[in-house]
C-alpha cells in the first residue's frame, strides 16, 4: 500500500468517524476532506493528480462544477415553484387523503410514491418534488418528518433501480459498448424485472419494519416552524360563532347600493367578509362592491346586530351550508394575523383612524386582546401592544402589509387551502419539459437548468427567493465528498479494492461474480457515490465476467442496480443528502434501517438475476 492510499484512508476515517459519532457536521467533514486532500497534493503527495503537480490542487474545486451538484441545486428552485403554486400542497392532501392519520400507512404511500415516479425521472428531482409533501404531511399530522423523508429517500432510490434512466444504468451500458471485445448495450426494460422485484421486496420491507427502525428526531424550527392553518386561526377566534350569511332579498333597500353606501360597516359594527353573486365569490369585497339581488353576504359580527340588517331585506342564517364546515378557508381566502411592531408610532389609534383598509388592502375580521376574542366593532378598538388581528384581503397586497415597519405579520399555514389547478400548469409545465429534454438526449444538468431559470422568467419566483430556496448544506457535502473519489481514483485505490473484490468471488461462478459486483458497487457506493462507483467496478465487472464467459449484461445489472444500494450512509447518494437538513437525520440514523434493505435488496437481486438471468 502506498503513501498516498494510507493517506486517504486515514484522511476518510477520522473526519467520517466523528461525523458517524455525531462529533462533526457531516457537511463540515466533507469540507475538511476536500480541504486536506488539496494541501496533500500541493505538497507533492500524489492524490489528486500525479505527484509533484501542486497545480493538481485546483481539482479539489472541480466538485462545485459537477452536473449533479448543478442538478441539484436548479432542482431546488423549481421545486420551491411547484412548491409556492401548491404542487407538493396537492400531492400531500391527496397522500393524506388515502393514508389519514396512519403513520405506518404514511410511510408506505411515501416510499411507492417516490419508487413509482422514480421509473420515469431522475431520482433526485422525485425527491426534490415530493420532500415539500411529505413535511405538508407531517405537519398535519404530527408525524415526525424523520419518519417520513428517508423511506421517501429509500423509495426513489428503489424505483431507480428498476429502470434505465438512473444516470449509473445509463453508464453501466455504455461501459458494455466500450468493452473489449464490444458487447451487446442494455435496452430500456432488462433493469425492469430484477430491479422491480428488489423494489417490491424494498417496499415491504419498509412498510412492515419501517415505523420501528426510523428515528423520532425533532426538526430545526426553522425547517418546521409551527405555524396555524387559515381554518385553526378560525377556531382560535372563533370566527365560526359570529359567522353569518345574508341573502339579498329582491325587494332589498340595499339593491343598487355599495357596501360603504349601506353602511354595513358604518352603522351595525359588522365585516362582510365575503360576496357570493352567482357562481362568483369576491374575498375582502372593497366599500365599492355592488350590492345585487340575490347576492349572499358573508358576515361576521354578533348575532342581535346581524338579525337588525332583517329590516333592510337580507334574510339571516347562521353559516353552515356555504362554507366548508363552518370555515371560510377551505374557499380560498387569505387570513393572515397582524401584530403592532414594538414601538409602533399607531399605538392608542384604531384603524379606521389609520384609514387600514385603503392603505393596506386588509379587512380586520377579529381582535385578540388579553385571551379574549372580540369580533364585532373591531376597527373602532385603540391599538394596543400585545393586539393581534385577525386580517383577510388578497394577496397580492400582502406585500404593503409585510413591509409596513408598523406591523408583524404573521402567515397562516396554506396547507388546508384548496389548490387552484390553474396556478399549476406553469412550473409543471417546466419540470415535465426539462424531464421530458433529458430523457431525448439532451445533458440533464442544462435541462434542469434551463428549468430553474425558467421559474425565475415566469415570475413564479424572484431571484431573491430562488437563492433563498437552495440547500447549501446538501451542495457542499456533494462538492466536498466528490474530492474524495477523485482521490480513491487517482490513487489506485479504488481499482485495487474492486479487482480483490472480484477475485474473491470469481470461484462462485456467474451467479458468484455477479453477487459479488453488487457487493463490491454497493459498498463503495457508500462513500464515493453510485455514478462514480459504476465507472470503477463496471468496467472491471463486465471484464470479469468475459474472461469468465459468463453474462456480461446480467452482470452489469447487478453492477448498476448496486449503485442503487446507497442505503448505509447519508452521502451515498444526493436524494439522502437532501433529506438530512429538514429531518435533522444524524449519521448512524441511515444505516439503522438501511442494513436490513440492503440484505432484503441483495437477496431479491440473487432471486432476480436467477429468476430472469439464468445464472
Amino acid at each position: 500500500m502506498t503513501v498516498a492510499q494510507l493517506f486517504v484512508i486515514v484522511l476518510v476515517a477520522v473526519p467520517l468517524g466523528l461525523a458517524i459519532v455525531n462529533r462533526l457536521r457531516i457537511d463540515v467533514a466533507a469540507l475538511i476532506i476536500a480541504i486536506s486532500l488539496a494541501v496533500a497534493q500541493f505538497a507533492g503527495m500524489g492524490v489528486l493528480g500525479p505527484a509533484h503537480t501542486p497545480g493538481a490542487a485546483e481539482d479539489v474545486l472541480l466538485g462545485l462544477s459537477r452536473p449533479e451538484v448543478l442538478v441539484l441545486l436548479s432542482l431546488f428552485i423549481i421545486m420551491r415553484g411547484l412548491d409556492k403554486t401548491g404542487l407538493t400542497r396537492w400531492i400531500a392532501q391527496k397522500l393524506l387523503a388515502i393514508g389519514g392519520q396512519s403513520e405506518r400507512r404514511l410511510i408506505t404511500l411515501f416510499t411507492a410514491t417516490a419508487a413509482l415516479l422514480s421509473l420515469l425521472m431522475n431520482n433526485l428531482a422525485v425527491g426534490a418534488l415530493l420532500l415539500p409533501s411529505a413535511i405538508e404531511a407531517a405537519r398535519r399530522t404530527g408525524i415526525k418528518p424523520s419518519k417520513l423523508l428517508m423511506p421517501l429517500a429509500y423509495g426513489t432510490l428503489l424505483g431507480g433501480a428498476a429502470t434505465y434512466f438512473t444516470t449509473a444504468n445509463i453508464i453501466v451500458s455504455g461501459l458494455l459498448a466500450a468493452a473489449n471485445p464490444a458487447q451487446e448495450p442494455l435496452n430500456i426494460l432488462d433493469f425492469t424485472p430484477t430491479g422491480g422485484l428488489i423494489a417490491l421486496a424494498g417496499i415491504a420491507y419498509i412498510a412492515l419494519f419501517g415505523k420501528r427502525l426510523l428515528p423520532d428526531r425533532t426538526p430545526p424550527r426553522e425547517q418546521f416552524p409551527v405555524r396555524y392553518t387559515t381554518s385553526e386561526l378560525e377556531q382560535v377566534y372563533g370566527l365560526g360563532e359570529r359567522l353569518w350569511q345574508a341573502c339579498v332579498d329582491a325587494r332589498s333597500s340595499l339593491i343598487g347600493q355599495t357596501l360603504s353606501q349601506a353602511g354595513i360597516g358604518e352603522r351595525f359594527g359588522l365585516t362582510v367578509v365575503a360576496i357570493w353573486h352567482r357562481n362568483q365569490t369576491v374575498f375582502a369585497p372593497s366599500p365599492h362592491q355592488l350590492i345585487r339581488s340575490g347576492d349572499t353576504l358573508l358576515i361576521v359580527g354578533h348575532e342581535d346586530r346581524v338579525h337588525r340588517l332583517a329590516e333592510q331585506g337580507l334574510e339571516i342564517e347562521h353559516t353552515h351550508g356555504a362554507t366548508q364546515n363552518g370555515h371560510i378557508s377551505g374557499q380560498g381566502v387569505t387570513l393572515v394575523e397582524v401584530m403592532a411592531a414594538p414601538h409602533s408610532q399607531l399605538e392608542n389609534q384604531t384603524l379606521k383612524d389609520i384609514d387600514f383598509r385603503k392603505q393596506y388592502g386588509f379587512t380586520a375580521v377579529a381582535l385578540w386582546r388579553e385571551g379574549e376574542s372580540h369580533r364585532t366593532d373591531v376597527g373602532d378598538f385603540k391599538l394596543r401592544m400585545g393586539d393581534a388581528f385577525l386580517m383577510i384581503g388578497p394577496v397580492r397586497d400582502l406585500s404593503k402589509l409585510t413591509s409596513s415597519p408598523d406591523f408583524i405579520v404573521l402567515e397562516a399555514d396554506p396547507s388546508d387551502q384548496p389548490v387552484p389547478v390553474r396556478t399549476m400548469l406553469i412550473p409543471v409545465a417546466i419540470i415535465l419539459g426539462a424531464v421530458t429534454a433529458s430523457i431525448l438526449g439532451a445533458p440533464v444538468y442544462l435541462a434542469m437548468l434551463s428549468g430553474a431559470l425558467l421559474t425565475v422568467l415566469s415570475g413564479i419566483l424572484t431571484m431573491e427567493e430562488a437563492y433563498r430556496a437552495v440547500r447549501w448544506q446538501a451542495i457542499f457535502l456533494i462538492a466536498g465528498m466528490y474530492s474524495l473519489s477523485l482521490a480513491m481514483v487517482e490513487t489506485g485505490l479504488a481499482a485495487e479494492a474492486g479487482q480483490e473484490m472480484i477475485n474473491l468471488f470469481e470461484p462462485f461462478g456467474s451467479l458468484g461474480l455477479a453477487a459479488g459486483a453488487y457487493l463490491l458497487t454497493a459498498l463503495l457506493t457508500q462513500v464515493m457515490g453510485g455514478q462514480v462507483t459504476a465507472l470503477v467496478t463496471g468496467p472491471i465487472a463486465i471484464s470479469a465476467a468475459i474472461q469468465l464467459h459468463s453474462d456480461p449484461q446480467a452482470v452489469a445489472v447487478a453492477t448498476a442496480i448496486g449503485c442503487s444500494a446507497s442505503f448505509l450512509t447519508p452521502m451515498a447518494h444526493p436524494v439522502n443528502i437532501l433529506m438530512i437538513s429538514p429531518a435533522n437525520y444524524r449519521f448512524g440514523d441511515f444505516f439503522r434501517l438501511g442494513w436490513g434493505l440492503t440484505v432484503i435488496s441483495f437477496l431479491a437481486l440473487l432471486a432476480g438475476l436467477e429468476l430472469f438471468w439464468s445464472l
